[in-house]
């Protein structure tokens, strides 16, 4: 007889005998426990909660800003996935993901951008920033008072001017680190904004 785990008890489908995946791990990691939370979602997997000898850096391919619609989380890592960067990407989410962080609305949100992406040059040696806004985005509608959506292309000139925005800004900061803009539209496909 299993008897499952207290912490997974609220999260039935969370515990099963696959393999834990990114957005599990984060549904766990959400609930708390720290280093605790590690070790049991690291024995779900089979993995070693312990390194052997030292600690070893470990890096990562790129940061991701992206907003918070939960009608878009899976996609974006289908197409993060997609894109052979499973598990090499730093995620840092933002409503309105680049307008989040050029906002002067809420001026926090654009200091917690600039903090992750200097944690992630630090950490992880990024090398390229990803900046991913979608369509009929809520934040735009909140923080521009406009529903943009009504009319495509102007919702892209919309956030083409905040993704080059916020990428001219982290290109004078911090100049050897690569761009990339892109605009996600609601059925998962997604565009390169130049």
């Amino acid at each position: 007889m299993t008897t499952e785990h207290p912490l997974l008890a609220c999260c039935h489908p969370l515990h099963d005998s696959s393999s834990l995946n990114r957005r599990r791990f984060i549904q766990l990691a959400a609930l708390g426990g720290g280093v605790a939370l590690l070790r049991l979602a690291q024995a779900a997997t089979g993995h070693d909660a312990t390194p052997s000898g030292a600690a070893t850096a470990h890096t990562a391919e790129a940061l991701l800003l992206s907003c918070m619609d939960y009608r878009l989380i899976d996609d974006i890592a289908k197409y993060m996935d997609g894109r052979g960067l499973t598990d090499q990407y730093d995620h840092v989410v933002l409503a309105g993901a680049s307008l989040g962080a050029v906002t002067k609305t809420f001026k926090d949100w654009n200091k917690a951008f600039w903090d992750h992406l200097k944690v992630a040059i630090d950490l992880h040696h990024i090398n390229l920033v990803i900046l991913m806004d979608h369509r009929d985005c809520g934040a735009y509608k909140v923080i521009l008072k406009t529903d943009f959506s009504k009319d495509p292309l102007l919702e892209e000139r919309v956030h083409g001017k905040y993704l080059r925005e916020l990428a001219q800004a982290i290109g004078k900061r911090y100049p050897k680190l690569e761009v990339e803009m892109l605009l996600m539209n609601l059925d998962g496909t997604v565009q390169t904004i130049l």
